[in-house]
């Protein structure tokens, strides 16, 4: 796939806006994930060694969520949904003086870059205005308006048509960042070159989004093991699938989650693997009662020697928990964006950096 790389740009003394995933959990102003942030470090690093001033900009909270839009007349910003409450952090994680900009489009972000003595610029949460998820072209011109080159680093947004996602990016000059290359690198192996046995590990909800999943790797993979509430989903339905397919055959309580011959089953499976792809938890894992089957199949995962890329926010979750994270060849920071990668639906973040 020929992307626009950070390495064939011009950045020498150039105004970026640095497009990010802060889309963080946090806890009464403490930050409960660092991953996503520490992602962006390496991409920062090198812009700012370039003595690039860069604003990042990223969003916080679903839309649904975030309903006070500044944007809208009379609308003021929510500041439950405030970006401002992760700068401290972020500082740390990236190891970066960062200021915090309470608007990411207008005079705000003017002001702010002129006035830029080091470190970044952490612009509020793009989400505020509603111009960002319809892709507005008039918003979109606002976001590049302070800026001479946009840099995605941001895959977990990368399937989705918006205008800080792709609206800037047919604006300015725009490329990919290291951690954007990095994750299209593993996911192509992951879909495309997996050494067998190949092994697919999918759980969570929602049985519509998964089921063209399962599908994808019954044709790329040995075995595709199924739990968690699609498993229940799927046994309801009678969705009929190929021999290498394994769902659960028991269960522990009101189907919450997988039963004990089923993770025999499952890591028996797992312990001759080579390629292991990951996304979704087995069972109800915030409930610790119900957190064995993926705590077991983790432990599984990573006595395997495969190659392991595990996606997924709940995944993840689950990753952070057991302080594994650096026990897994590549972790993603997508989840729905993983998804579409893998099952080759068109992902505009992507495509619009394309040469």
């Amino acid at each position: 796939m020929e992307i626009k790389r950070i390495q064939e740009m011009d950045l020498e003394g150039k105004r970026v806006l640095l497009r990010v995933d802060f889309n963080v959990a946090v806890d009464l102003g403490k930050v409960k994930e660092s991953f996503k942030i520490a992602a962006a470090k390496e991409t920062l690093d090198y812009l700012l060694n370039k003595n690039c001033k860069v604003a990042m900009i990223s969003h916080f909270g679903r839309p649904a969520a975030v309903k006070t839009l500044a944007g809208e007349p009379g609308g003021t910003p929510n500041p439950e949904f405030s970006l401002e409450q992760i700068v401290f952090d972020a500082k740390e994680i990236l190891a970066t003086n960062l200021t915090f900009v309470s608007d990411c489009v207008g005079e705000k972000v003017q002001i702010a870059m002129e006035n830029m003595l080091g470190g970044a610029l952490l612009l509020e949460n793009v989400r505020f205005y509603a111009g960002d998820e319809t892709n507005d072209a008039e918003f979109a011109k606002l976001l590049a308006e302070n800026f001479d080159v946009f840099v995605n680093d941001a895959f977990s947004v990368c399937h989705r048509d918006q205008a800080s996602v792709t609206g800037v990016a047919k604006i300015l000059p725009s490329c990919a960042g290291f951690r954007l290359l990095e994750e299209i690198h593993e996911m192509t192996i992951i879909k495309d070159h997996p050494i067998a046995p190949a092994v697919a590990i999918i759980g969570g909800a929602k049985i519509e989004t998964k089921l063209p999943v399962i599908k994808f790797f019954e044709e790329k993979y040995d075995h595709i093991l199924v739990g968690g509430k699609i498993a229940n989903e799927a046994i309801d339905q009678k969705i009929e699938f190929s021999d290498k397919v394994v769902l659960p055959i028991d269960f522990v309580d009101e189907r919450l989650d997988i039963g004990p011959k089923t993770v025999e089953k499952f890591k028996e499976i797992i312990a001759g693997a080579k390629t292991i792809a990951w996304n979704g938890p087995t069972g109800k894992f915030e409930d610790e009662k119900y957190a064995k089957s993926s705590n077991e199949i983790l432990e599984a995962v990573i006595a395997s020697g495969a190659f392991v890329l595990v996606g997924g926010g709940e995944t993840l979750e689950i990753l952070e928990k057991n302080h594994a994270m650096n026990d897994i060849t590549f972790v993603s920071t997508g989840g729905g964006a993983m998804l579409d990668f893998l099952v080759g639906n068109t992902m505009p973040g992507i495509e619009v950096l394309k040469k």
